[in-house]
């Protein structure tokens, strides 16, 4: 479902992402984890084509992303071509980027009405099946200030659904949120994950990958480090890099 092929992402001298390759298989779920600046969020981005990309290949069920290339070299897409292939990819942020004067049934309404023309009616009775879904069916005519951070990032990731993605993204979903409210987000993607969606998350929340993971990533200044299943990477980490990383985030996961 996602092919990423010696992808490469620089900023001016600065390269931040130095030939990345992983695949994930549809209904399967990757984490990637590693410290900040490793180019984690970058390659998601890169992903969804919110930044472009200097080199490699990034294909979403076999499509390619961002550019195509042929017999006269590597050809970027028009902005057309990129936004209906966004349509295929929802993306939640950590920030929960949700129209303030608009109450969650709207928010999530929009993408539905607005991007795929899907008749009003319709589009409600969709948004209120994912406020359900999400467990916010009491607070849709709710505006955002009246929502917990945890309330609001379970509206985006309901919007996000809206658009009937083949693939969600999620970018340190829980990093703004009281530790309080983490659990509550967290549910709402475990679901997921039961219900087979294709994911790619971005996360420091150890336990979670742990518990979700079909396979986990570690990268580091811009490269995949180590990758493989939960249980060795989180308790049988060889490499330093990522078991000084484990010992900041959660020692308890380090191999003994």
């Amino acid at each position: 479902m996602i092919d990423v092929r010696d992808l490469r992402k620089s900023y001016g001298t600065l390269d931040v992402l130095k030939g990345v390759s992983f695949g994930v298989a549809k209904g399967v779920v990757v984490v990637v984890l590693g410290p900040s600046g490793s180019g984690k969020s970058t390659m998601l981005r890169c992903i969804n084509q919110l930044e472009d990309y200097q080199g490699g290949e990034i294909r979403i069920d076999g499509v390619p992303v961002g550019y195509s290339t042929g017999a006269q070299g590597r050809n970027a897409h028009s902005e057309a071509v990129n936004a209906r292939l966004r349509e295929q990819v929802g993306m939640v942020f950590q920030s929960f980027n949700l129209f303030p004067h608009r109450t969650a049934i709207d928010n999530v309404m929009m993408g539905p009405v607005h991007v795929r023309g899907v008749a009003k009616a319709e589009a409600r009775d969709l948004a209120r099946a994912l406020l359900a879904k999400v467990g916010l069916s009491e607070k849709a005519d709710q505006y955002p200030a009246k929502l917990s951070g945890g309330q609001q990032q379970r509206v985006a990731i309901a919007r996000a659904l809206a658009m009937q993605p083949k693939v969600m993204l999620f970018d340190e979903v829980t990093s703004a949120l009281d530790p309080e409210l983490v659990g509550e987000v967290l549910r709402v993607i475990r679901q997921l994950a039961q219900e087979g969606m294709t994911m790619i998350i971005v996360t420091h929340e150890i336990h979670f990958a742990r518990d979700v993971a079909d396979r986990i990533i570690f990268m580091d200044d811009g490269v995949i480090v180590e990758e493989g299943a939960p249980e060795r990477i989180l308790s049988g980490a060889s490499g330093a890099r990522l078991r000084l990383f484990l010992r900041r985030y959660q020692g308890d996961y380090l191999a003994s």
